[in-house]
């Protein structure tokens, strides 16, 4: 019997060494096409301007429209708008516009086809392209977030997991956005146009540049189930406690429920050849 556990015991030493090598490679292979894509990124002036600059400028130029808005009878404050708008413009910008315009240049370069060829799966492939433009969403969201909390007088917040859990959210599903997008997108010249209406649309109705608050209800409870609605909303809810755990969970659930959406729609649609 003890020789039947031993041999059983060590039978599986194998099988646990082959899953973490192969978790290492992977890791490699990831690290590798991550570093390929900042490569080229960087080569790009106007997709680093464009990722760069817009999430930092756009959120200023709508300060003039929310003066307008009675913030106290809303139960805001300028801080935390800004704070939203700037997030909700590095999720459009930093992550969705740019990374649509990296895919599509990929897939009509030829590179996502040869890439298919060599060891990378296909998810690992889709995700060293998107992580430096993830990476700097992130940095750009945390940096912002920071500099609205201390000069525009946002306050701490209350519920912060809120906040990074719709960031995280936002990220990814911004990501899976930007390659489901790049199924009808035929050039990257094209790029910013496919992108439009998806970033007018967010603009306007998830509460990045203007607060769902404002709007009739049933406005703004059709816009609630936009994409990056939710999203945007627990990045605002995580500084106003405004969510009670009901609420918070079920716009979790609905963003998720985007997700899903988002990269089932990319596993079965994306295209890795150019389009003739």
């Amino acid at each position: 019997m003890s020789t039947v556990e031993f041999g059983g015991h060590r039978d599986a030493l194998p099988a646990a060494s082959r899953r973490r090598a192969a978790l290492s490679a992977s890791r490699r292979r990831l690290g590798a096409l991550a570093r390929a894509e900042l490569l080229l990124l960087a080569r790009n002036r106007g997709a680093v301007l464009t990722a760069l600059l817009v999430p930092l400028s756009l959120p200023f130029s709508v300060r003039p429209a929310i003066d307008q808005i009675d913030l106290k009878a809303q139960g805001l404050n300028v801080g935390t708008l800004m704070l939203t708008a700037a997030t909700g413009f590095s999720f459009l910008f930093a992550v969705y516009t740019s990374l649509v315009s990296a895919y599509v240049a990929r897939r009509e370069e030829l590179v996502l086809k040869r890439l298919r060829t060599g060891e990378p799966a296909d998810t690992e492939i889709l995700a060293g392209t998107a992580l430096p433009a993830l990476c700097l969403g992130l940095a750009q969201a945390l940096v912002l977030t920071v500099g609205c909390a201390v000069l525009l007088d946002a306050g701490a917040p209350k519920a912060p997991y809120l906040t990074l859990l719709g960031l995280l959210l936002g990220l990814l599903l911004s990501a899976a956005l930007a390659a489901l997008t790049s199924v009808v997108t035929r050039t990257t010249e094209s790029a910013q146009v496919t992108a439009l209406p998806l970033v007018f649309v967010s603009m306007l109705g998830s509460g990045i540049a203007v607060p769902t608050d404002v709007l009739p209800d049933r406005i703004a409870s059709a816009c609630e189930l936009l994409p990056l609605s939710p999203a945007v909303r627990l990045v605002r809810a995580g500084w106003t406690g405004e969510l009670g755990g009901y609420e918070a969970m079920g716009t979790v659930l609905t963003a998720l429920a985007w997700t899903v959406v988002a990269v089932f729609a990319v596993r079965r649609w994306f295209r890795w050849e150019p389009r003739r």
